[in-house]
């Protein structure tokens, strides 16, 4: 049984986040709705996932990104 049964982001780790944005949007469009280095220079799944691990805001903003991109899918 889940503890967070309204979290749609409970369970979700944030490499499928990432990949599911890049896939959807492609990393230009995440570069210029969050502009942070990891998105916009040789931008790479691994790179930005270290980079989004170890900078809150960051991480913030890109399941922010993730769960519109998933009401806009519904």
């Amino acid at each position: 049984m889940s503890d967070q049964p309204n979290n749609p982001l409970h369970g979700v780790k944030l490499e499928q986040i990432v990949t599911e944005l890049q896939a959807h949007y492609g990393w230009e469009y995440m570069g210029y709705q969050i502009n942070i280095r990891c998105f916009t220079h040789n931008p790479s799944v691994k790179s930005s996932l270290k980079f989004l691990r170890r900078t809150p805001w960051a991480r913030t903003r890109v399941e922010k990104m993730y769960l519109e991109m998933l009401s806009k899918r519904r």
